[in-house]
């Protein structure tokens, strides 16, 4: 509210309205307050802000911690461990903080909010010789805070809490980090105070001139309100507010949330879309994407496993005896969803009153899980699976070399296609007195299951849309290499190019970085210090940047870049919170949708602001001519207060609501440099208001000349005016097709705005009362003949002009 009582054409309304009061004029005062009321509240309205949108995606909050104090255990809010304490750690916890592991019974966490990784790790006890370490990796002895347990159970020494765990350490660097300056406000800002200060030097020449010359002062200072009215381009910041609030609500429609409004301005320039792999690309959920039995049989999981061969059921089923039966590893979750299309005389062993005798977990030496399953209570006979890592279960099953190689090269194929494999085996068992490892069964081998994390189905298109726009897409993932090649092979992403690995660039300078990021398309294996390093250096080589992610790894990338973009779903607070702009659906397309709004909103604004530039240019003239020439005054403070009536709805709720050029996605971005009020477009807007400003001007000298009296005289040059400003609206529909085009696009705003235009025109002529408001008097047929020919004839010029101006207009 304070800034917006602070507008200088607020102040010219209040004190127009208090002169008016003075010279007892009650009725141009109360309208003049009337526009002042009025302008406060659409400005209070259009600046409505969108955050509260976000309190509805708040759905992480801070963890509880069992702690051993004093040899108790106690539950405790996760915000009150300190240094020392001993946690207690189990499937679904977690991690309230960095840990040192003391215990561990077949440990495994999933870092993806660290690591942007959905595959858990397996954890080990510590030793005294085990080194420090980072987020993601098997077997390392430490949990780090944000982390979950997805199996088994263990117990960690805190040695890191708040700002000094690897989670905080991210949330130091983002506040060392700032976000990119809104550019569009500064330009407007500093344009119409360029012309508020050139406004108020002509205004303060036309009090002195207007008292010295003419004599009453109060009248003299009404002159130079209305010309000062006329001067102040106010309506730039109204437009790029009302256009950056429309434009945040229009993209919420398409799921896009945006936190910051300047992040609209940018998104037509972007360059490099730098995504994150797992979650962004993917569907961030592990799922079977293939099955090689142990007879060599290759087959893509059909829509039901009936349609599978004995064999390869006997695969998938044993495959989920050998998972949690409660699963919270993202694989072990893919064996159950699997399941969930099994025929029904073999439903999932939880559903058949099995009993889970015993489960091995994983080991150093052993990295296989084995369950063992009792069918029937009454009868000691077991079903023992085993599932885990191929060379592990081949071990398990004593296979010799040539079956050893033959699985070993159908890993390998299984492995380029970014699939994470695991080996599945079967055995027997009678009684109840089992062997103390699994190296007691007899396994017979049954194959090798590919389980890969799903490509959105939407992804593929998304990309080559943002190729057409010109706009390079680059991978950014803490994943292998080759599963990165084999994920953007499938989303479309080119690959050709050399894979930039995290140990690569540790050994690069700045330069060396930024020329191979001038190529790369594929980052992988990357920290989360690397994602922010590889923005900066995308930045530093002129290039606009938007960054896409949804874990706590991917904050400091997305507040770094000019357009951060998290997903609203599986992304993390932290991530959202950092991001200019939320995808509420987790949609990769979405993006793309949110760059062509963020276009056509540019392209409207230019449109917008070139009309406001040009419908000043015959209003500052039309306020002047009379001074200058001697005659009487055109405009008061009520004319131009009802012109910004009209031209604040026009160029605001009309020009927001065009659809988009034809070309929006197949013109490259335009340069981030480029300033708003472009060389063409400033001599264009010029152009038009001085056509206006000869054509109605010219009306204004001819009917003075001719002894019109001085009401009908300015009752003419105002219907002329407003006509010819509807020419205008006309022209600046597009800036790149013919006006015949750009009529058929439809625009129901446009219309219901002309049409109230047209309306309130006539009743300022028609109508006895508000023809006396406006000292208006009556026009005869042919002088309204007068002003249709003149707005027709800046309609036709104008529409001529813009054939030969056109390539400089467009972007």
């Amino acid at each position: 509210m304070r800034e917006v009582l602070r507008e200088p054409m607020l102040a010219l309304l209040l004190v127009g309205g208090g002169i008016y009061l003075l010279l007892g004029n009650l009725h141009e005062a109360l309208i003049l307050l009337a526009f002042a009321c009025a302008s406060i509240a659409i400005t209070v309205i259009q600046e409505t802000r969108t955050e509260r949108v976000l309190d509805a995606l708040r759905d992480l909050t801070s963890p509880r911690a069992l702690v051993i104090r004093d040899g108790t255990r106690k539950r405790i809010p996760g915000r009150e461990v300190v240094r020392g304490d001993l946690i207690v750690l189990a499937e679904g916890d977690r991690v309230p903080a960095d840990a040192l592991l003391v215990r561990a019974q077949d440990l495994l966490a999933d870092e993806s909010l660290l690591t942007g990784e959905a595959v858990a790790v397996r954890k080990s006890v510590a030793t005294a010789a085990s080194p420090t370490a980072r987020p993601g990796g098997d077997d390392q002895p430490f949990v780090y805070s944000g982390s979950l347990i997805v199996r088994g159970s263990g117990i960690a020494e805190v040695r890191a809490t708040g700002s000094g765990s690897e989670i905080g350490r991210i949330g130091q660097s983002l506040r060392m980090l700032e976000t990119e300056p809104p550019r569009l406000r500064a330009q407007t800002a500093r344009l119409t105070r360029l012309c508020a200060i050139g406004g108020g030097l002509v205004s303060a020449l036309a009090l002195v001139l207007y008292g010295t010359l003419r004599g009453g002062w109060l009248d003299a200072v009404l002159a130079a309100i209305t010309i000062g009215m006329s001067m102040l381009p106010e309506e730039f910041p109204v437009v790029l507010t009302v256009f950056m609030a429309m434009g945040a609500w229009r993209i919420s429609r398409a799921r896009v949330l945006t936190r910051r409004a300047a992040a609209i301005e940018t998104l037509g320039s972007a360059t490099v879309l730098c995504t994150d792999k797992t979650g962004t690309l993917t569907e961030n959920r592990m799922s079977i994407a293939e099955l090689r039995t142990s007879d060599g049989e290759t087959m893509a999981p059909p829509a039901s496993l009936t349609a599978l061969s004995p064999q390869a059921q006997a695969l998938a089923f044993h495959g989920l005896l050998a998972s949690a039966p409660q699963p919270f590893d993202p694989m072990e979750t893919a064996f159950h969803d699997f399941a969930r299309t099994s025929p029904p005389e073999r439903p999932p062993p939880t559903q058949s009153g099995w009993t889970l005798a015993r489960t091995y977990g994983l080991r150093p030496d052993l990295l296989a899980v084995t369950q063992i399953w009792q069918p029937d209570a009454a009868r000691p006979s077991c079903v023992v699976a085993a599932k885990g890592a191929p060379e592990a279960i081949a071990a398990l099953c004593h296979l010799d070399d040539t079956h050893r190689t033959a699985i070993s090269q159908a890993l390998d194929a299984m492995a380029a296609r970014g699939l994470r494999v695991l080996g599945v085996a079967k055995a027997s068992y009678e009684g109840m007195d089992f062997p103390e490892t699994p190296q007691g069964f007899t396994f017979q081998f049954l194959g090798l299951v590919g389980i890969a994390d799903p490509l959105r189905p939407s992804v593929p298109d998304a990309v080559r849309d943002c190729r057409s726009a010109g706009i390079r897409v680059m991978m950014i993932t803490g994943d292998y290499p080759e599963t990165a090649r084999a994920i953007a092979g499938a989303a479309g992403i080119d690959n050709g190019a050399t894979i930039l690995t995290g140990a690569a660039i540790e050994t690069l300078a700045e330069p060396a970085l930024r020329e191979h990021l001038h190529t790369a398309t594929i980052c992988a294996r990357i920290m989360p210090e690397q994602k922010l390093r590889i923005v900066q250096a995308l930045k530093a080589g002129g290039e606009t940047v938007a960054m896409t992610g949804d874990g706590v790894n991917d904050a400091p990338a997305l507040k770094a870049a000019h357009i951060g973009i998290a997903m609203g779903g599986r992304g993390t607070d932290v991530a959202r919170e950092a991001a200019a702009i939320v995808l509420l659906d987790d949609d990769f397309s979405s993006i793309v949708t949110a760059i062509r709004l963020g276009r056509r909103i540019y392209d409207n604004l230019r449109k917008a602001m070139g009309f406001v530039f040009a419908v000043h240019v015959p209003i500052a003239g039309l306020a002047l001519l009379p001074l200058v020439l001697d005659y009487p005054l055109i405009f008061s403070p009520i004319h131009i207060a009802f012109l910004e009536m009209i031209i604040d709805p026009v160029c605001t709720m009309a020009f927001e609501a065009e659809t988009e050029e034809d070309d929006v996605m197949r013109r490259p971005p335009r340069p981030p440099a480029e300033s708003l009020f472009s060389r063409p477009l400033i001599v264009w807007s010029l152009l038009q208001g001085l056509l206006v400003l000869i054509l109605v001007g010219g009306l204004f000298l001819f009917a003075t000349q001719r002894a019109m009296p001085a009401e009908e005289a300015r009752a003419l040059t105002f219907v002329s005016l407003v006509l010819s400003i509807v020419s205008l609206i006309l022209v600046n529909r597009s800036f790149s097709t013919s006006l015949v085009t750009a009529i058929r696009r439809p625009n129901a705003t446009l219309l219901w705005i002309l049409g109230t235009m047209i309306t309130v025109l006539l009743s300022s002529v028609l109508v006895p009362a508000i023809r006396n408001l406006f000292r208006f008097a009556p026009l005869h047929w042919h002088d309204l003949g007068l002003s249709i020919g003149a707005a027709a004839t800046v309609l036709v010029v104008l529409e001529i002009a813009k054939t030969f101006w056109r390539d400089r207009l467009r972007f």
